[in-house]
């Protein structure tokens, strides 16, 4: 994990590899041309690789004659390209486009047919500065406090770039979505995710940018306060979090994704099954 190749003769030394890598891990050698210098930092995103005006980056022996060129008009090539925008424009989204967005909202399936949804669409960037602020100040105060440090040590690399400016936590994102359910529906943790789905598809489709925000989505659950700014139901819990904006930066090509694990079932075949292979099965089934 963590190799990439620079064709020095088509690097045009621009920078975006390094400003566009998450973790931070890729820099710059002494004659400016990229390089990692932090490879067990690296998650394989391949931000670095789809993102090269040039074509000049080769990630873990990709290279980018094998990936496709982005379109957003063809749905397939449209979730291959997909990316996580982490680098937005300061300006809002057009009404004329969030009007465009709020009406899939209805069509998105739902468990047992049950279209309860509710989405906080944080529509002004004003609002989603005064959010932006009160969640760092929040996050600031619980890494301080030192009888949890044992917990919050290794997030100090988050309290740090907090206190130099640095968003780490909404990525200067001017929206944000946050999709909850009602505690007693069906399918609770699994409709918001997929409405969340089908929005960023369409978001992307449009032209947006957009980010699974874990980060945010795990301070809604610390930080009830947060959950009354965003008019949050009572009954209703906060499943997931997306950022939304125009992007920043442009992905040019697709990146190349280790295979997935396939089985295709063509007959069905009785197999041994002890009590403590069921037992495992059972416990596998409901971790996390």
């Amino acid at each position: 994990m963590g190799i990439i190749t620079v064709d020095k003769s088509k690097c045009t030394h621009c920078g975006l590899c390094v400003k566009d890598c998450l973790t931070g891990c890729i820099g710059f050698d002494s004659d400016n041309f990229p390089l990692m210098k932090n490879p067990e930092r690296c998650i394989s995103c391949q931000h670095c690789f789809t993102i090269c005006p040039a074509g000049a980056i080769s990630f873990d022996g990709k290279n980018p004659e094998g990936s496709q060129s982005v379109g957003y008009d063809d749905i397939l090539s449209l979730i291959k390209s997909r990316r996580s925008t982490r680098q937005y424009l300061d300006e809002e989204i057009s009404d004329d486009t969030f009007e465009k967005l709020k009406e899939i909202l209805p069509f998105v399936p739902t468990g047992c047919n049950s279209h309860s949804l509710h989405f906080s669409i944080v529509r002004k960037k004003s609002a989603m500065d005064s959010i932006r602020n009160k969640v760092q100040d929040f996050l600031v105060k619980i890494l301080e406090q030192k009888i949890l440090s044992p917990l919050t040590d290794k997030f100090s690399f988050y309290k740090d770039a907090i206190l130099q400016g640095e968003d780490v936590i909404f990525r200067g994102a001017p929206h944000m979505i946050v999709a909850s359910s009602p505690i007693n529906a069906p399918c609770a943790n699994v409709d918001p995710v997929i409405a969340l789905s089908y929005l960023e598809l369409y978001a992307g489709h449009l032209g947006l940018g957009t980010c699974w925000c874990g980060f945010a989505q795990a301070i809604l659950s610390f930080y009830p306060e947060l959950c009354e700014m965003l008019e949050i139901p009572a009954g209703y819990k906060p499943v997931y979090v997306m950022l939304l904006g125009i992007p920043k930066v442009k992905y040019l090509r697709t990146p190349q994704p280790e295979p997935c694990k396939i089985t295709e079932i063509t007959e069905v075949h009785k197999k041994d099954f002890c009590f403590f292979c069921k037992l495992k099965r059972l416990v596998t089934n409901f971790l996390r």
